[in-house]
């Protein structure tokens, strides 16, 4: 009897664990469909917030959604800061001297077709093109918080920063650089290609920077320029983009409307859209002109993109240490180098070719300028150059007649110097 008794015993103890095993398993399950419908609908009320109701909708060729949504509608003014704001439909003052319309946008010049989307239609006065964020977006991203948002310590820290510092973060520059005065704003005419990644984590850009305050937790930051990005937008299109921040990246501040902040005034430009046509190697290269620039009188900054496009601004009570100017201007290159299986990267940046191969063959940003204190775009001084392994991306200054200051800039990545 005793042996039975132990055997009755077993038998019941291991039905108790199954039932148990059983209920634990439905216990996940449940709580894994909590967990997917709690992001299901945290996705659907951020798609909500960012893709606002449109006057009109237009399809691209390259899959982009664009909608036209009224000004006062857009993204920017979901900031508590910007209920009572009054949209300012005009900078006051442009470099060198007060905004003239029309020779920023003369009505009579017919204006080349720079985005895809613009085959397809185009935006009524009184709206902005917005492109249409999707739930394969959001799905991609870390979060549904940190979609649109650089990936923290994502700072360019040119001889400020150690260089095991720079490599941790996992970004990679190829830039030129200004320090040492109060700057107003910066231009230059960038020519744009279509690098390749080598995975979706990883990005390449072009751009310039305005920075103020330290490379801590006080950097602000203005940027703008050309990116392809994946992970960003699903697709390896090459876009026009802009980012802010003005805590070092950390809680403030997006890529392009994905949070409140730029306002844009122009409805012919769509930020976050394809660029087109583009650089082909040892073909005819194709460039665009970028300017920021802050308005004296109301103290925002504004932002040019070729010689008709004036396309918004941000307002100035977004920063503290760009409150007053910028402490350093950076144009250049950028990169994520993710180094996922041992190696470095085969992420391009630029054209995917070194600058000692020259035009035609490698990326350049040429007539590169900034505005001083006076509102004058000027030549800058005392320019120097930074990149962290110059056998995987670099840069070489020059400077002529033609395109006043210039450098070209970039590489192909992992190669036989670079691994």
């Amino acid at each position: 009897m005793a042996t039975q008794h132990s055997i009755g015993d077993g038998w019941r103890m291991s039905t108790v664990m199954a039932i148990l095993s059983f209920l634990c398993l439905i216990s996940l399950s449940s709580s894994a469909r909590f967990s997917a419908s709690r992001q299901k609908l945290e996705v659907r009320k951020h798609l909500k917030r960012l893709n606002k109701p449109a006057v009109k909708t237009i399809k691209s060729q390259d899959g982009d959604i664009i909608d036209c949504v009224h000004l006062s509608h857009q993204p920017a003014f979901d900031h508590p800061f910007l209920k009572n704001h009054t949209i300012q439909l005009r900078p006051n003052y442009h470099p060198e001297g007060p905004f003239d319309v029309n020779k920023v946008s003369p009505k009579s010049k017919e204006r080349s077709r720079t985005q895809l989307w613009h085959a397809a239609g185009s935006c009524p006065e009184g709206t902005i093109p917005v492109r249409r964020t999707r739930e394969e977006d959001l799905y991609r991203a870390s979060s549904v918080k940190r979609y649109g948002r650089k990936k923290r310590k994502a700072v360019p820290q040119p001889r400020s920063a150690e260089p095991d510092l720079i490599s941790q973060s996992g970004h990679q520059h190829a830039i030129a650089y200004v320090e040492g005065d109060n700057y107003y704003g910066a231009k230059a005419t960038i020519n744009v290609w279509e690098p390749k990644i080598q995975q979706p984590n990883e990005f390449s850009l072009s751009q310039i920077w305005l920075l103020g305050g330290s490379f801590g937790e006080d950097l602000n930051s203005i940027e703008a320029g050309w990116q392809v990005s994946p992970d960003l937008y699903g697709d390896n299109n090459t876009r026009l983009f802009t980012y802010w921040t003005s805590d070092a990246y950390q809680a403030t501040g997006c890529y392009n409307l994905l949070c409140s902040g730029f306002i844009q005034i122009s409805n012919e430009i769509a930020i976050g859209a394809s660029i087109s046509p583009l650089s082909a190697y040892r073909n005819p290269q194709y460039d665009i002109s970028i300017l920021v620039w802050k308005d004296p009188t109301e103290g925002n900054w504004w932002m040019q993109f070729g010689s008709d496009y004036v396309l918004g601004y941000w307002p100035g009570f977004l920063f503290s240490n760009l409150g007053e100017s910028a402490s350093m201007i950076e144009w250049g290159g950028e990169v994520v180098n993710s180094q996922s299986d041992g190696q470095h990267t085969t992420t391009q940046m630029g054209s995917g070719h070194f600058p000692e191969e020259g035009f035609g063959k490698a990326s350049y940003f040429r007539n590169i300028q900034v505005v001083d204190s006076s509102n004058n775009l000027r030549a800058p001084k005392g320019i120097g150059t930074f990149t962290e392994q110059s056998n995987c991306y670099d840069v070489q200054t020059g400077n002529n007649d033609e395109w006043g200051h210039y450098f070209y800039y970039g590489g192909p990545g992992r190669n036989p110097n670079c691994s």
